[in-house]
């Protein structure tokens, strides 16, 4: 697909879990190799011209949760998580900008020698420039996921689309690795999002891409020539909205 031929989403906001950086066999939390397939994935939707903001999780690092269930105080456990992903955002830049993309990594945290600060006009003019955006720091508030941040940002930068690139093809009335039987839906409303309680994302991300009529589509980042093919609109995964 070039860049001349139509597409339905001109400015997206791609949210990536840290996982995905992983190498489960290796046992690498970030593995080079990987990134430059993720960067070579994402080089395709940007030669299309599309504007492209993404947020990335810590998972692969660290996360809150989980470390407030062996101890660590909530609150510290968060902002250890959002360290890990900046760590995870600047690994994403260097493997984007090796595929000759130009970048910018802005952060909810001031940390001024390795990454811009999150200011929305700043940003906006990136975006118009054709830089990559990419987001690090969550929210900057603790008790906030990433998914909440990408739905924030979605919100502020008015997207066309926020799109979760995961493992799987879209969003499944339960597990399909556990429950064969799982059936996946090609559309859903915001209220069965909600109601249904699907895991994709949380409740506040759903409520918060409602209230501002931010579509989310769900697709499977790893499968060849779906992301260009969710850019132009068709069908690949499972989309929320109205």
């Amino acid at each position: 697909m070039s860049n001349t031929e139509p597409v339905r989403y001109r400015r997206i906001l791609l949210k990536l879990s840290g996982e995905a950086l992983r190498n489960k066999e290796s046992g690498l939390s970030i593995d080079p190799e990987i990134v430059n397939g993720i960067a070579k994935r994402i080089k395709t939707v940007v030669d299309m011209g599309i504007e492209l903001a993404i947020v990335v999780g810590g998972g692969n690092i660290f996360r809150g949760i989980s470390g407030e269930q062996g101890g660590i105080d909530r609150t510290s456990g968060d902002y250890m998580g959002m360290l890990a992903t900046i760590i995870n955002a600047l690994a994403l830049q260097n493997g984007l900008e090796h595929s000759g993309i130009d970048t910018r990594v802005m952060t909810a945290l001031d940390m001024h020698k390795v990454a811009e600060p999150f200011i929305l006009r700043r940003a906006l003019r990136h975006l118009a420039k054709g830089r990559v955006l990419i987001f690090g720091g969550g929210t900057g508030n603790p008790y906030f996921s990433t998914d909440s941040a990408a739905a924030l940002r979605a919100s502020e930068l008015r997207v066309d689309a926020l799109m979760k690139g995961t493992k799987v093809d879209g969003i499944y009335s339960s597990d399909p690795v556990a429950d064969p039987t799982a059936t996946r839906f090609e559309h859903l409303s915001y209220d069965d999002a909600l109601q249904k309680n699907l895991k994709v994302m949380d409740g506040a991300a759903f409520s918060l891409c409602r209230e501002n009529r931010i579509p989310i589509v769900v697709f499977d980042f790893f499968k060849p020539g779906v992301m260009e093919r969710a850019v132009a609109g068709e069908n690949v995964g499972t989309t929320v909205g109205e």
